[in-house]
Order: structure tokens, then sequence, then C-alpha cells
């Protein structure tokens, strides 16, 4: 075997988890039937955000790692991450005097004015927190694992057992393809879909705070704003509703009035991974080492950086 690690799975989390383990001299390999760039991780927004996951004590350690990486990455204008100001607000009162961890870890939190949120919207922050241009984003991880002397190879499987051959050790970052793949039925598809505009001018982000299946956001990645959403458990259409897209732009339109008649440039549909707590653990499959890293539902940009570092450091201890 030419490789001591196999990772299967090319969305952010994968090829997060590629670079660490290559950085780190370990042969690395990538196996997906997707390049990264038609992965679900292309069509997030994406921002990193407050992470509410299984297991709770965790993730508020990953999504910290998430904080340090990305606004050391926002430094490098090729990384496609920015830092960024904007709203985070709620149609219904916040608790804005006993904010959970979650929170209070976003930096330069402000509570808005009342004049300063849209209308329909009581109550809201102000934050700096890192956008990322998932296309642009990818395209670097993919760049920063070959240069750490890591290879993609696009291929697929239809069962994780038909990879235990191609390394020493397997690391599972299938997302929502773990359900059939290893195969976990408690994950589940939340079918999200989301409209790219031109951009008329927009600078600051913009996130509603909701439970509900239909909300409001938009990110501004320079010439283009990427506009949702929703999130529908159990829906694994992957084309495109045309009254889901007219309804987003109109929310969208709503909040930010210069959205209105801007001109389409393209619909994204992916699938997150929802699953009751994030797997992250070391088992075996046929008496072989397998690494599980995966149901990150809409957090997987926030988390990924440290589920892929856990995740490496487990992998690394069974080569």
């Amino acid at each position: 075997m030419s490789d001591d690690v196999l990772v299967i799975g090319a969305g952010v989390v994968g090829l997060t988890t590629a670079v660490c383990l290559a950085e780190a001299g370990v042969r690395t390999r990538v196996m997906s039937t997707d390049l990264p760039r038609q992965t679900t991780s292309a069509t997030a927004g994406a921002m990193w955000g407050p992470a509410f996951a299984e297991p709770a004590d965790r993730a508020l350690g990953w999504s910290r790692v998430g904080l340090e990486e990305f606004t050391r990455l926002a430094r490098d204008p090729a990384t496609g991450v920015r830092l960024t100001r904007g709203r985070m607000a709620s149609r219904t009162p916040l608790p804005l005097d006993d904010l959970p961890p979650q929170v209070t870890m976003v930096p330069d939190l402000i509570t808005c004015g009342r004049n300063e949120l849209p209308p329909g919207f009581i109550s809201g922050q102000w934050a700096r927190v890192p956008l990322i241009d998932m296309p642009r984003y990818l395209g670097y991880l993919t760049g920063r694992l070959t240069v750490a002397g890591g290879r993609l190879d696009i291929r697929s499987v239809t069962r994780l057992s038909e990879a235990i051959d191609e390394a020493p050790v397997l690391v599972n970052c299938t997302g929502v393809g773990a359900r059939r793949l290893v195969p976990d039925l408690t994950v589940r598809a939340s079918r999200g879909q989301l409209v790219v505009v031109a951009n008329p001018g927009i600078e600051e982000f913009f996130v509603e705070i909701s439970t509900e299946p239909e909300f409001t956001h938009y990110f501004p990645h320079g010439d283009q704003v990427v506009l949702g959403g929703v999130s529908t458990v159990g829906d694994w259409r992957m084309d495109p509703d045309p009254a889901i897209a007219a309804a987003i732009l109109d929310r969208c339109a709503a909040v930010e009035p210069r959205l209105a008649g801007a001109p389409i440039l393209e619909h994204r549909v992916g699938l997150r991974p929802e699953r009751a707590a994030i797997r992250l653990e070391s088992r075996e499959l046929a008496g072989r080492p397998i690494v599980h890293c995966y149901g990150h539902g809409g957090l997987g940009v926030t988390l990924s950086w440290g589920t892929a570092r856990e995740a490496a450091d487990l992998a690394k201890a069974l080569v």
C-alpha cells in the first residue's frame, strides 16, 4: 500500500482532515465520488457561526478551533475567507442578558438598536465573523492538500467495506452518504436551497435566528451574494424548486431592498447530513481501523477544523 490513510469524502470535512494529515507527513489519499466543488459543501453560504450541536462540550471546543483558524485564513484573500460585519436577528425576543457560550464567543457582539432591525424582527446583534466563499475555499484546500503531497482519487464505493484494502487506516467523512455507506440509518438529509445573485453593493451579511424550516440569510462574496434559505429534513430532491427560490428572493428583498430584481446567477441545492450527535470516533471495520467523522448537519464549515484535527489525530495514532 502506498498510502498511510485513505480519507473517504471530499467535502469540507474530508478535505480539511486530509490537509491536517498530509501536512503532518502522513501519506494521504482522498477518495470521493465527486470533485470538491461538486460536493454539498460547495453549495454552502457560508459563515462561521454559533454551533449548537451534540456532543455540546466537544462541539464548543471544535467551534473555537474553527474561529481561530478561519480568522487566521482571512488574512490571505486567496483562501476565500473574509472577516465581515453583519447582523444576526430574530422575530422573537432573544435572551441578550444570558447568552450561551456558543454565542458569547462570537467576536464583536453588539446589540442592535430598534432602528437597525428590518421590519418583522424585534431583537438581534451585530457581529464580525468569517464568511467563506465555498467554491474558492474548496479550491484553496485542494491546492493545499496537493502541496502537502496528498492525492485526490475520484472513484465511488457502495459500501465502506469495499475500501478496506486501500490503506492501513480509513477515515470516513462521507456526510449524508454515511447513511448508505456505513450504513448509518440515523443520518438524515436536510435539504438546503440557495440563490446566487449579482451583488448590488452589499457588504454586510444578515442571518435570521430561527428554528423554522424557512428563514432568511444573505452572504456577500465580492460581486455575488448568496441568498437563503430552507432546511427540509427528509427531502432528498437535488433539483432547484422554483417556488422555494422565489420565496427566498422575496424574504431577502424584504430585509435588504437592494436585492429586489438583482440578476440571478445560479441556483444551488445541497443535502446537509443531520444526525442526533456528530459522530467522531475510531472503530474497526472488518478488522481494519476506521475513524468516523460525519453528521455535522449545517455546521460542517464552522466545525470543520476542530473535528478535522481530532479525526486526524485519531488516524495518526492508528498508522
